[in-house]
């Protein structure tokens, strides 16, 4: 149910806080507008932020395909006395602890970016806010207009949005709940709400529901009857930093399991936990949403191992009932 207090049933139209699955779609708004030519992977922030902007010299050299990637070097927040305040609050409060990223000020870090000497993915919300500033700057819109126009209206994702008030249900959306986190607040009670209205939108601001995610997820495999779709969501499904667990893709990563690929993002915002995954080859999707903040996330990859070894077993089976096969006299 959505909460002790109103016990609405969940159910597959019911809204989730998705926390960094809204990563994905921005990342795949980005990649529709590269495949335009509006913006190109080798962009750097020299040329992509306002020329007044203070740059170090290895922010200057950062990349649009690196952020997207996040492997850009940068971090997955700026550290100082302020955000370290705030989020050892969030342990007892649950309140966002994110707010400084949301404001343009997120952009003074670069002044002083040292990149480290070995470049490989790091997580990083901080990239993101800087990709929702770009965005804006670029192209004039926000990330909610541009994803309605070049995704949510083509897939007919009605109930999915960065401005969630907008959406029907969300008065009776999931609410959020501690679990695993925050660590101090009592577990099974309600949390705040995240809002975000700048930068860190396209990073953590989206809901939607399950019917809406598992489209969305299946759209990554089928095809959509949008050819620009199509390329952008195999684009973002590339391995642009290979490697057995987490290989670097747009947005996504992916893990191999016994040869098996397995593409996916998790989100953690507030009181939520998500997941979304799909297996191409197999053709299978699988959307997990939790209104409760809980670490252990990963049963979605089970669900998508269990239903490969499902597929395997009808193959096999189906060959076995048409018996052997003739090759000559």
């Amino acid at each position: 149910m959505t909460d002790a207090k109103n016990r609405y049933p969940i159910t597959p139209d019911t809204l989730f806080a998705l926390g960094s699955l809204s990563k994905g779609v921005t990342a795949e708004a980005i990649t529709l507008l590269v495949n335009e030519g509006r913006l190109h992977w080798d962009d750097t922030l020299a040329m992509l932020l306002p020329p007044q902007t203070l740059l170090s010299a290895d922010a200057k050299k950062i990349t649009l395909l690196q952020l997207v990637t996040h492997t850009s070097g940068l971090p997955r927040q700026p550290m100082n006395l302020l955000s370290l305040e705030h989020l050892l609050a969030y342990l007892s409060d649950g309140e966002n602890f994110y707010h400084e990223l949301d404001g343009d000020g997120a952009l003074g870090y670069l002044s002083t970016f040292n990149a480290p000497l070995v470049r490989e993915p790091e997580y990083s919300n901080l990239g993101y806010a800087i990709l929702g500033y770009i965005l804006k700057y670029q192209t004039g819109e926000s990330v909610d207009t541009l994803a309605s126009r070049m995704i949510f209206q083509p897939l007919a994702l009605h109930n999915t949005s960065f401005v969630p008030s907008t959406l029907r249900g969300y008065s009776r959306r999931a609410l959020g709940h501690a679990g695993d986190q925050p660590k101090f607040k009592t577990r099974g009670t309600l949390t705040p709400d995240w809002q975000f209205s700048n930068n860190m939108v396209g990073a953590a601001n989206l809901y939607s529901d399950a019917r809406d995610l598992i489209a969305y997820a299946r759209a990554h495999f089928s095809p959509t009857g949008n050819p620009a779709l199509d390329k952008a969501f195999t684009d973002v499904a590339g391995d642009y930093y290979p490697r057995q667990t987490e290989a670097a893709n747009i947005a996504w990563v992916t893990d191999t399991i016994g040869g098996q690929k397995i593409t996916y993002q998790v989100g953690y915002i507030g009181g939520y936990s998500s997941y979304i995954g799909f297996d191409k080859a197999n053709q299978n999707a699988v959307v997990v949403l939790q209104n409760s903040f809980n670490w252990s996330n990963y049963i979605g990859h089970a669900i998508l191992q269990n239903q490969a070894a499902g597929t395997a077993y009808r193959l096999r089976h189906e060959a076995w009932k048409k018996g052997p096969v003739s090759t000559g006299p």
